[in-house]
């Protein structure tokens, strides 16, 4: 149960850092909001939890991490796939 929570998590988050980057609701890459929301969400609400003090814990600071990864993740990731696409 703990794995499926996390997994929408994940996707809520990535959707959310793409909409928070000018997407529109019809536009959702949900691969990459899956992506970009596990990733960020494990480096950014890691990060910022264990740096706030508040451990592993689901904190708002986790969440806030969270989304803030996400962001950086999603950014990455639309960096890497214009390159890729103009080579």
């Amino acid at each position: 149960m703990l794995l499926l929570g996390i997994i929408l998590f994940g996707m809520v988050i990535g959707a959310g850092a793409q909409l928070l980057l000018g997407g529109s609701t019809r536009s959702i890459d949900w691969p990459m909001a899956f992506g970009s929301g596990l990733a960020g969400s494990f480096v950014g609400g890691l990060l910022v939890s264990l740096l706030s003090g508040d451990g592993l814990a689901f904190r708002p600071s986790g969440i806030i991490g969270s989304l803030v990864g996400a962001v950086l993740v999603t950014l990455g990731w639309q960096w890497w796939r214009r390159r890729s696409s103009a080579a």
